[in-house]
C-alpha cells in the first residue's frame, strides 16, 4: 500500500499544518471542519485556514503553489469523498464524545484498508476507541505531530496491538521519506514522551529560577551550556504560549498517577498567572517573559522581573569559558554560586525523573533520547546527557545529597557504548543490545566507528562507506574550507578517480559550512605577499573548476548554513540533496539533479 491521497479533519492551527505539510510533499489532501451555524459558505472554516497560512510567518508552505494540493471542504457534505484517501488523520478538539462520533462516521466511508489516525497530545488509545469495532481498532493509531508541523520533525506513534502491523510500516515509511519526520514509537501513557519530559523540565526550571531571584536571561544562558536551544526555557515557553501552560498541567494532574513527582510542580506561580491574564501570554500575545517596548519606533527588547512583573531593558547574559566538554560541565555543576546551583537543581531532577520513566514511556532509552532532540532540539537526549555528563560523577553527587538513585543509574555503567565497532544501549538489567537504525539510514558517526579514515589531516576526512563510495568530511571550527581542506580534498578526488567510483561530501554538524576562512589570506596581505595570495586563491579555483570535481556519481548533502564558497562547491555536484526546513542533518526535503 502506498500513501497517494491523505486527509486532514479539523482545520485548526495543529489541522491545517499538517495539511500544508502534506502537500509540501507534493500529496493531495482534503481538509475539512464542521459547517458554522447560518454559514453561507459551508467551506468557510477550512477555506480560511488555508488563506491564513498563505499570509502568516512562520509560513506553512514551502511555496505558495502548495496550497493548490489541499482541497477545502466540510464533515457534512465531503465525508463521503473519504473513501478515495489512504489516510485520514483526525485533528479536532480535544473531546473524547466527538471525537468517538467522528471515528463511526469515518468507519463507514473509508475503505477497509484506509489507516485512520488521531493527532491527539492528552486522550489515551483506550478513551480513543472505546466502543469500536475490532476492524477499526486495527486501522487505528494516534500519530502526534509536533507544532509547527512544517518545522519540528518529532511525530510521536502510539500504536495498539491490533494495529494492522503493514499499516504501521507504511505510515511510518512515508512520514519519514516524505514528510521528513523523525517517527518515535511511544507507550499509550499522558504526555507520551517529549512532552511529558519537556513539562516537568520546563516547569522545574521556572519554579527553580524565581525561588533563587533570577533573570530569564540568566537562566536561559545556562540551559543553553547543556545543549538546550538559545531560546532557553522562557524564549521557549514565548514561543508555545503562556496560557497553554495551566492546560497542559491540569491534563497531567488528571491523569499521572497520584505517586508521579510532576504533581508537586502543576501549580502556576502567581506572577504567570498574572501574565496570562493581562494578555502576556508570549509571541501571541502582547509578549511574554520577553517582549517588544510597546510604543517604540525601534525593536527594544524588554524582560520581565521574575519577582516584581516589571518589565525593563533586556541585557544579554553570558557566561564564558564554560564549553560543552565534559569536564567544563562537571566543573560548572559543583561550583557553589547560584547559577551553578540553579544548573544543577533543573538537570539532576530533570534527569532523575526521566530515568524512573522507562519502562512506563517507552520500550528503551533510546526512544526517549530520540523524542527530546527531535521534539526540543536538545543537542543530546537526557541519556546521552547522562553519559556526557558521567555517569559514576553524577551517582555520586545525587547519593552525596541522599537521593535515591533510578534503578538504570545504580550500576554506574555507561547507558551507552561501542562494541565490536557498533553502538548499543544498555536497558535496566544491565544488558546492552545493539543500536537499530531506520531501514535505508546511514549515518557518518556510525562509520566513525567502524573503521579508521582513508585520508585525514586536522580539518577533513575521507570515509569508505561501502558500494564503492566514499564520504569527504569537513571538521574545522564552522566547518570553514581553508588550505588544509582544500588540498585535501584534491588528494582525495585523485584516489577516488583510481580506486572508487563515487564521492559523497557530507558532515553531521549543525551548519554544512560557513564558506572560505579567509582569515588565511590576512597574513600575507598585512605582508604584502602577493604570490602567497595569489597561490591560495588559485589553489580555491582549482579546486573547484569543473573538470576537477568531475566524479560522477559526485553527491552533496547540504543542511542549515551553506555560505559563499561552499555553495561553489554544491554547484559542482552531479546530485545535490539540500536538508530543508527541518532542524536534523540527516533528514532530506528534497532532491535536486544539477
Amino acid at each position: 500500500m502506498n500513501i497517494e491521497k491523505v486527509a486532514v479533519i479539523g482545520a485548526g492551527v495543529m489541522g491545517s499544518g499538517i495539511a500544508a505539510h502534506i502537500a509540501n510533499a507534493g500529496v493531495p489532501v482534503y481538509l475539512l471542519d464542521i459547517v458554522p451555524e447560518n454559514a453561507s459558505n459551508r467551506n468557510v472554516i477550512a477555506e480560511s485556514a488555508i488563506a491564513k497560512m498563505l499570509k502568516t510567518a512562520p509560513h506553512s508552505f514551502m511555496h505558495p503553489k502548495n496550497a493548490r494540493l489541499v482541497t477545502p471542504g466540510n464533515i457534512e457534505d465531503d465525508l463521503g469523498k473519504l473513501d478515495q484517501v489512504d489516510w485520514v488523520i483526525e485533528a479536532v478538539i480535544e473531546n473524547p464524545y466527538i471525537k468517538q462520533t467522528l471515528y463511526q462516521k469515518l468507519a463507514k466511508v473509508c475503505h477497509p484498508d484506509t489507516l485512520i489516525s488521531s493527532n491527539t497530545s492528552t486522550l489515551p488509545l483506550s478513551i480513543l476507541t472505546d466502543k469500536q469495532s475490532d476492524s477499526f481498532k486495527r486501522r487505528f493509531m494516534i500519530t502526534h505531530f509536533f507544532n509547527p508541523p512544517r518545522y519540528m520533525r518529532l511525530l510521536e506513534m502510539v500504536a495498539p496491538a491490533e494495529l494492522d502491523p503493514n499499516l504501521l510500516k507504511t505510515v511510518s515509511s512515508f512520514a519519514d521519506l516524505r514528510l521528513g519526520k523523525g517517527c518515535v514509537l511511544c507507550k499509550d501513557t499522558p504526555g507520551f514522551i517529549a512532552n511529558r519530559i519537556g513539562t516537568y523540565w520546563l516547569q522545574t526550571a521556572v519554579l527553580e529560577a524565581i525561588s533563587l531571584n533570577l533573570s530569564v536571561e540568566q537562566c536561559d544562558a545556562v540551559m543553553s551550556l547543556f545543549g538546550v536551544p538559545k531560546t532557553g526555557v522562557f524564549g521557549l515557553l514565548d514561543l508555545i504560549g503562556l496560557d497553554l501552560m495551566p492546560h497542559i498541567l491540569k491534563n497531567f494532574k488528571h491523569s499521572l498517577n497520584p505517586k508521579d513527582p510532576l504533581h508537586a510542580i502543576t501549580n502556576i506561580p502567581p506572577l504567570i498567572q498574572s501574565m496570562i491574564e493581562q494578555g502576556n501570554t508570549g509571541r501571541k500575545g502582547k509578549g511574554g517573559f520577553y517582549r517588544l517596548q510597546p510604543g517604540s519606533k525601534h525593536k527594544i527588547k524588554q524582560s520581565i522581573n521574575l519577582q516584581q512583573g516589571e518589565y525593563s531593558l533586556s541585557k544579554k547574559f553570558q557566561i564564558k569559558d564554560v564549553s560543552f566538554k565534559t569536564g567544563d560541565l562537571q566543573t560548572f555543576l559543583d561550583s557553589d554560586g547560584v547559577l551553578n546551583r540553579y544548573a544543577w537543581r533543573v538537570w539532576s531532577k530533570t534527569l532523575s525523573y526521566t530515568a524512573n520513566l522507562i519502562n512506563e514511556i517507552a520500550d528503551d532509552i533510546t526512544a526517549i533520547d530520540s523524542a527530546m532532540k527531535l521534539g526540543y532540539n536538545w543537542r543530546l537526549g537526557p541519556f546521552e546527557l547522562l553519559d556526557h555528563l558521567n555517569i559514576k560523577w553524577i551517582t555520586n553527587k545525587l547519593e552525596q545529597e541522599q537521593r535515591t538513585l533510578p534503578d538504570i543509574l545504580k550500576n554506574r555503567q555507561n547507558l551507552y557504548r561501542t562494541e565490536a565497532s557498533s553502538l548499543q544501549y544498555r536497558n535496566e538489567i544491565n544488558c546492552y543490545f545493539p543500536l537499530q537504525r531506520p531501514e535505508g539510514v546511514l549515518l557518518l558517526s556510525d562509520i566513525k566507528l567502524q573503521k579508521p579514515p582513508i585520508l585525514e589531516n586536522s580539518v577533513a576526512s575521507l570515509w569508505d562507506i561501502g558500494d564503492g563510495i566514499v564520504c569527504f568530511e569537513f571538521h574545522s571550527k564552522m566547518n570553514t574550507l581553508n588550505v588544509d581542506s582544500m588540498e585535501l580534498l584534491q588528494a582525495s578526488i585523485k584516489k577516488i578517480t583510481d580506486e572508487y567510483q563515487g564521492l559523497v561530501i557530507h558532515n553531521e554538524a549543525d551548519n554544512f559550512s560557513a564558506g572560505a576562512n579567509l582569515t588565511i589570506l590576512t597574513p600575507a596581505i598585512l605582508a604584502q605577499d602577493w604570490a602567497t595570495v595569489k597561490s591560495i586563491i588559485q589553489l580555491g579555483q582549482n579546486t573547484y573548476r569543473p573538470n576537477y570535481l568531475s566524479i560522477n556519481p559526485l553527491c552533496l548533502f547540504s543542511f542549515l548554513r551553506a555560505i559563499i564558497f561552499s555553495v561553489c562547491l554544491l554547484m559542482r555536484a552531479v546530485f545535490l540533496f539540500i536538508h530543508s526546513h527541518c532542524n536534523q542533518s540527516h533528514k532530506l526535503s528534497f532532491f535536486l539533479p544539477l
